[in-house]
């Protein structure tokens, strides 16, 4: 959604009055700024790039070692953690409830890490946690916490309200995580008024957002059984699609149980991809996993990132991007160095 330009009405109402009241004498009108070009959002297609907490933006000089390697190896985004699963706002916001419970940390200089990022060339994601949040949920009293809930109202004001505010610093797209319930109860019931909850929340969201609106889901939900609504985290592909720009699935394939899909991470990263995009026309830009949990014992894990990256590719994602929970990416420079010499 375009930033409306309202440059132009004072012309326009100017020339309203003239005609109406008639123009008296020989001076000319006074001068009318000229109607400002309309800023164009940037691209969100074929991004590829790396999450990064707040904590290791926070160390002097790390951003800048990043982006050199970023740059190195040909990736143009950076997902930044502004609001994270502790509850913690991680800069000095201006939503006055996360003052309120006790919920900022202005660990991150936000302007300055944004210029740096543009500065590059490069694309800034936000990445907020949205209804797992521990302080806001202690604040409301939730009977789920660490969780609030889609449904209280609260708990949606206020996400949508640091959304605004991400979008208003200069991100050039918001990324939400943590879009769900919790995850209490069994695959195979009747979830449609969690996944319609969610549906509307999303609604909402895109109607304060002028940016890219894009959302994690779990790797599951790509799947086919997930069209019958019946997941209890409330996540259905085709519902969610109607108010996001892009999916980002967490594919990582040591999340899964079956022991023949933590095995293969070529073969489940293009599984789970072949589905979710038979599903839905959204643009895909999966997260890869670029951590060791559960590598098999016959791989080093920049064969089982190169491995994932090739199915990627292969499948036609609009980029993607790496995770790693303590943004420490040596060895993802390493992959990426071992496919650009077999290429």
């Amino acid at each position: 959604m375009g930033r409306r330009n309202k440059a132009g009405l004072g012309a326009l109402f100017l020339a309203v009055a003239v005609i109406g009241l008639g123009w008296q004498g020989t001076a000319p009108a006074p001068d009318v700024p000229p109607a400002a070009a309309p800023v164009e959002k940037p691209s969100f297609h074929g991004r590829r790039g790396v999450y990064l907490t707040s904590y290791a933006l926070a160390r002097p000089g790390a951003l800048t070692a990043v982006l050199d390697q970023l740059a190195a190896h040909g990736l143009d985004a950076v997902v930044v953690n502004v609001k994270n699963m502790h509850g913690e706002v991680c800069y000095d916001t201006e939503v006055r409830l996360a003052h309120e419970i006790g919920a900022v940390a202005p660990r991150l200089d936000l302007p300055t890490i944004l210029s740096e990022i543009h500065a590059r060339g490069m694309y800034a994601i936000a990445r907020q946690v949205v209804f797992y949040d521990p302080v806001l949920s202690r604040h409301l009293g939730s009977p789920t916490a660490p969780w609030v809930l889609p449904t209280e109202e609260a708990a949606v004001d206020y996400n949508l309200a640091i959304a605004r505010e991400l979008a208003s610093l200069g991100f050039d797209e918001v990324q939400l995580d943590y879009v769900r319930f919790p995850d209490d109860g069994g695959i195979g019931n009747d979830y449609t008024d969690r996944c319609l909850a969610l549906e509307r929340f999303l609604a909402r969201m895109r109607e304060v957002l002028s940016v890219t609106l894009s959302v994690d889901v779990f790797g599951r939900v790509l799947w086919p059984w997930n069209a019958r609504r019946i997941d209890p985290i409330g996540q259905h592909l085709e519902g969610m699609a109607k108010y996001v720009d892009l999916f980002s699935p967490m594919l990582y394939p040591s999340h899964y149980v079956e022991q023949s899909l933590k095995d293969d991470p070529y073969g489940t990263i293009k599984r789970a991809l072949e589905h979710g995009m038979e599903r839905v026309e959204t643009p895909m830009r999966p997260y890869l996993q670029a951590f060791d949990m559960d590598v098999p014992p016959w791989m080093t894990l920049p064969e089982y990132i190169a491995a994932q990256i090739r199915a990627a590719e292969e499948m036609g994602t609009d980029g993607y991007l790496f995770w790693n929970p303590r943004a420490d990416y040596f060895t993802l420079w390493r992959a990426l160095e071992a496919l650009a010499a077999e290429r």
